[in-house]
């Protein structure tokens, strides 16, 4: 069984394993709801935003439908591929080790990604780019399915060897709950960096029906996922399909958008 070191970010082979298949990430992962960008964006003067792992562009289109101008860095050619289209320009770089020489952003956000990022060299290089009392949003979507089909979901991965490091589902805690450790090394990585103002938290609720076909082509984005051998995939997906066909063929997912916000000090 793969054995996941201490910190996420270390773990490359996840982190920049979302691109084997793009088209079906762009088309299976849950958006964000447009209360985000009302959020992130409130105050702000300018409208220029910085999306960090912005992979096929889902999190920018709360902010490109409020009217910003986002540019994005993401490691994978493929992912970014698909958010050109959107007609958002992205460079490929690791955000460790990405500069910005001249320009500077309103906002700095990242979904669903940051805990790939070391954080207290993420977050410095957040400062560089932000104008002062510019504002950083990390956040991340967290999805709770009813408790009957959350526990059926645990046992179908408990029964299929899948490789992975962690039985998801498994635990009593809210999703939410789960990403909070990101949102916890996320906010100290800010302090570590002494280039912000105090953090404070981010939390939208929202709620998706979500039907037997989405969930089973959504299941594979995951993360780690793309190394489950085809046919434990095959075993898994059968069994959470049938899992939601007792349930009468689809549920309501209640969602949390969890994280932070916190603006860029002035420099001295």
């Amino acid at each position: 069984m793969v054995t996941l070191p201490s910190q996420p970010h270390d773990h490359r082979a996840i982190a920049e394993g979302f691109g084997s298949d793009a088209a079906r990430y762009d088309r299976a992962r849950p958006q964000y709801p447009t209360a985000l960008a009302d959020e992130v964006l409130d105050g702000l003067s300018g409208r220029r935003v910085l999306d960090v792992g912005i992979g096929t562009g889902i999190a920018a289109l709360p902010f490109l439908r409020a009217g910003c101008d986002v540019h994005g860095v993401e490691p994978d050619e493929r992912m970014a591929e698909i958010a050109r289209a959107r007609g958002i320009s992205v460079d490929i770089a690791r955000f460790e080790e990405w500069d910005a020489p001249g320009r500077r952003f309103d906002a700095v956000i990242s979904g669903q990604s940051w805990h790939w990022i070391e954080p207290v060299v993420g977050a410095q290089r957040a400062a560089a780019a932000l104008v002062d009392g510019g504002r950083i949003a990390l956040f991340w979507n967290a999805g709770d399915p009813p408790r009957e089909i959350a526990a059926g979901f645990a046992e179908v991965y408990r029964s299929v060897e899948t490789g992975l490091p962690f039985t998801p589902f498994a635990s009593d805690a809210s999703a939410a709950e789960g990403y909070g450790r990101f949102v916890d090394a996320a906010a100290e990585g800010l302090r570590a960096a002494g280039a912000f103002r105090t953090p404070r938290p981010l939390r939208i609720t929202w709620s998706a029906h979500v039907t037997r076909e989405a969930w089973l082509d959504q299941v594979p984005t995951s993360g780690g996922h793309d190394s489950i051998p085809p046919e434990s995939l095959e075993r898994l997906l059968q069994g959470m399909g049938s899992v939601i066909d007792r349930a009468g063929g689809a549920f309501e997912m209640a969602y949390t958008t969890v994280g932070l916000l916190a603006e860029r000090a002035p420099r001295e």
